[in-house]
């Protein structure tokens, strides 16, 4: 076999031509020590604040504290397997996570992975979980209402779409409740629903899901769980995945409402990185930044000017309060960033009023603006009443007599409160609650039997749907209180029936 000396300097030839000069270069450090959840590498001179990085095993880590010789990582994911010596390598990018209408109905964790066991979310979108807020120019002012479907917060703390209501209390007085039946009525208001369950245990998720699913909620709704079992970056990181699966919504011309339970948890899981990471304590031993925690995810929430699509982005953080303390660090810090509050209290829940909701403390910022005519024009006294109906109670437990003006106060007070007792996963169309409180503050459940108030009213709603749907209708589609003479007709036949059930 002879050897071709042309056709080996065509082979080379060839080769040289095909040759490609592909030069790699990646940033890669060596973790120096890891333990509860964070990690120090020393090596990624170049890394980001917040930007992802991989170790070795796979697991993702997110870049917190650039110090001059080493970086502090927190580990998103188990980190028993990492060791010193390891190898972690930047990624050039920063958290995101995945986006859009296929994450509806679903059950993800804050880096959106589904945890429902319904397979995979087949996503092509994703947004960086940190954003900029909207811009002064890019809003305007909230004007149209978010029906929550709950008497006493559309009558008395009206909430408006883009606005930010915290909703604040003792453990167990009914928080979460409060935000399912919010959700529950969105159903024929053309929204969708972020739920974000953070440090929850997983049991507790399980029965808000089951209960959304059971009144077809999760048709609109998407979950995203960090239970209690998870890493604190994963607490720590929950409302801003959610949020983020929130503002792809928003920014195309949708209405959104995003729901955070609770803000208190994540400030804890934050408080315990910020340790970690050995930045200084501040006060009650959380770090300098955490006003900054959620005010940057707070700020998020938005009704966007008609030049950038009208969407909204509506914001309700829980934040838990020991012994009714309003004025401890976080409670203060989050009522200074939000348009009001609505503060439940503990008494009041386990004296039988539900929702517990204190309409002293609790205040709406944006008003009458987010109400229709016809609530504003019913709901107009109503928190007056009650105040005074409050102040009235206390001196009438001494028994001393009291002037017939004074009884009939304490009796108006009274059904006030019957009224605004509202059963759970209940909630109640706004037209229909208008009607109930137009009886209320015109004086015609002032014979009525205190006991009786609940029953009239279920056989009120009842009564309406099959004799007077027009009413109802009116007040629907117009936004606006029907005549007196309408109204007064409509009860005044009602209430003859009712008495002959009555007997």
């Amino acid at each position: 076999m002879s050897i071709n000396a042309e056709e080996i300097s065509g082979l080379i030839k060839k080769q040289i031509e095909n040759y490609q000069a592909e030069l790699e270069v990646s940033d890669v450090g060596t973790v120096i020590q890891v333990g509860d959840g964070v990690a120090r590498a020393y090596g990624l001179d170049n890394v980001m604040s917040g930007e992802l990085v991989e170790f070795s095993n796979g697991v993702m880590g997110m870049a917190q504290n650039l110090e001059e010789s080493n970086v502090g990582i927190v580990i998103l994911g188990p980190y028993t397997e990492i060791r010193e010596g390891d190898e972690v390598r930047r990624t050039g990018r920063i958290m995101e996570v995945p986006v859009g209408e296929e994450l509806i109905g679903r059950v993800v964790n804050p880096l959106g992975q589904p945890v429902d066991g319904m397979g995979p979310i087949n996503t092509t979108k994703t947004r960086p979980i940190e954003g900029p807020a909207p811009g002064v120019m890019d809003r305007k002012s909230v004007h149209e209402p978010l029906q929550t479907g709950i008497k006493a917060i559309d009558a008395l703390v009206p909430i408006g779409r883009g606005q930010r209501e915290l909703i604040i209390g003792d453990r167990q007085t009914g928080k979460t409740t409060v935000a399912i039946d919010t959700i529950l009525n969105q159903r024929e208001e053309d929204m969708i629903c972020v739920y974000v369950a953070i440090g929850q245990k997983e049991s507790t998720v399980r029965n808000a899901v089951e209960t959304l699913r059971k009144h077809g909620a999760m048709d609109y709704t998407i979950v995203v769980t960090a239970s209690a079992a998870q890493p604190a970056p994963l607490l720590y990181l929950a409302p801003y995945a959610g949020v983020t699966m929130g503002e792809e919504f928003m920014y195309n011309g949708k209405h959104v409402l995003v729901v955070y339970d609770d803000l208190s948890k994540q400030a804890t899981a934050y408080r315990e990185l910020s340790l970690l990471l050995r930045r200084p304590p501040g006060r009650e031993a959380f770090p300098g930044d955490v006003f900054y925690l959620h005010s940057r995810l707070l700020e998020r929430a938005a009704k966007l000017s008609d030049a950038k699509g009208g969407g909204s982005l509506t914001a309700l953080p829980f934040v838990e309060t020991q012994a009714g303390d309003i004025s401890a660090y976080i409670p203060t810090n989050v009522i200074s960033i939000t348009d009001g509050q609505i503060f439940l209290q503990s008494d009041l829940f386990f004296s039988g009023v539900r929702p517990a909701i204190n309409a002293g403390l609790s205040v709406s910022r944006v008003g009458g603006s987010a109400q229709i005519s016809a609530m504003k024009k019913v709901a107009g006294t109503l928190r007056l009443d009650l105040a005074a109906f409050r102040e009235l109670e206390s001196f009438a437990q001494f028994g001393s007599d009291l002037d017939k003006a004074t009884q009939a106060k304490l009796a108006r007070g009274q059904r006030t409160v019957e009224v605004l007792k509202q059963d759970l996963n209940k909630p109640i169309r706004v037209d229909k609650q208008v009607v109930i409180l137009y009886a209320l503050t015109r004086g015609y459940l002032d014979d009525i039997a205190i006991q009786d108030i609940l029953r009239f009213e279920e056989e009120l709603y009842s009564w309406l749907d099959h004799n007077r749907a027009d009413l109802l209708e009116s007040i629907r589609t117009t936004g606006k209180l029907p005549a007196d003479d309408d109204m007064a007709d409509a009860l005044k036949t009602f209430k003859k029936t009712f008495a002959k059930s009555d007997s």
